[in-house]
């Protein structure tokens, strides 16, 4: 019997999480001999290579269970290609290491996939606490997110169409969405399956997390050049107003005071204090209130504008588009 989808999963030294991956992806209600797991490595991890070989003796085989290493180009699209280009399936399932797939998850998948579509994205579950941290909130985005590589299936022929996810997006973020502009700007049929479930739990994160999601505008800077008319249909196309208003009202109360302007220094550090306040009590809107929590919102609230907008000019400049 021939493979008919092959389960891609790019990973990076995340050997446990990666492990839990598998286990739920070893129990799919879907004939075993009729799919495979290809884990594409992008770090040569040893922890890694361990975790896959001793899933594929507790497996014997059915499902397939393969191991490839990244070469060339690094990040999680280059990833996701060496995966599927080395599948033996006609469908390519995308996860990601660190979700756990429902039983359904290839059954639903499948079947959603018929009559003619080009690919299916399915619901992406992320569990939350009843207070939860900026961090965990933003990454409860997920969910809601549409077309993501955590969980889609696509026909393989049509990712060789296209030439597979742009390695350009050398980090997790908008190179699903550039995918998906990719497929509906060639007149793909994408769908939604809503029974192709999978859970995709918050990992912690350090001190200072909003700080270093920031880079990643760098790469909305990139999707908006390749697709402007998408981009400004589904995503917010309108300029961080707040994030520059913040940081001119800093740069005028730091000339003041380099120029012993006194008014002009409490005036717009005034305003730069209130408007600094007003951006963190938003942000803890809805979300935790531990001291260490609060702490951690006002300190980056007054560091997330001039971050932001180094990197959003960052991007403009990197890929030549005018992108405020």
């Amino acid at each position: 019997m021939s493979v008919h989808v092959s389960v891609v999963i790019p990973t990076f030294k995340r050997p446990h999480l990666l492990d839990r991956c598998l286990a739920a992806l070893l129990k799919q209600g879907y004939p075993a001999a009729l799919y495979e797991i290809i884990v594409a490595d992008d770090a040569g991890d040893a922890a890694t290579w361990r975790v896959v070989a001793r899933r594929r003796r507790q497996a014997g085989g059915r499902p397939r269970l393969r191991y490839v290493q990244v070469r060339g180009a690094h990040g999680p699209a280059a990833a996701r290609n060496c995966g599927w280009r080395a599948a033996a399936g006609q469908v390519i399932a995308f996860t990601d290491d660190d979700c756990v797939p429902g039983r359904d998850w290839l059954r639903e998948g499948m079947r959603a996939l018929r009559d003619g579509r080009a690919a299916v994205w399915g619901r992406v579950i992320v569990p939350l606490p009843k207070e939860p941290t900026d961090h965990e909130r933003d990454a409860a985005g997920l969910a809601a997110a549409g077309f993501v590589t955590a969980n889609c299936f696509c026909r393989r022929a049509v990712l060789d169409a296209i030439g597979g996810l742009d390695e350009s997006f050398t980090a997790p973020w908008r190179e699903d969405t550039d995918l998906y502009f990719s497929l509906l700007e060639h007149g793909y049929e994408v769908a939604q399956a809503p029974r192709a479930a999978v859970v995709h739990p918050v990992r912690p994160a350090g001190w200072g997390e909003s700080l270093r999601r920031q880079r990643r505008i760098l790469f909305d800077a990139l999707l908006y050049k390749k697709h402007p008319g998408l981009y400004r249909a589904a995503i917010r196309c309108t300029p961080r107003w707040d994030y520059y208003g913040i940081l001119a009202l800093l740069l005028l109360a730091l000339g003041g005071a380099v120029l012993d302007m006194r008014a002009l220094t409490w005036a717009a550090g005034g305003g730069w204090a209130g408007a600094t306040a007003h951006f963190c009590l938003k942000r803890l809107r809805r979300t935790s209130r531990r001291f260490d929590h609060v702490v951690e919102m006002a300190l980056t609230s007054a560091l997330i504008p001039p971050i932001a907008v180094f990197w959003r000019m960052a991007g403009a400049v990197k890929y030549r588009v005018l992108f405020l």
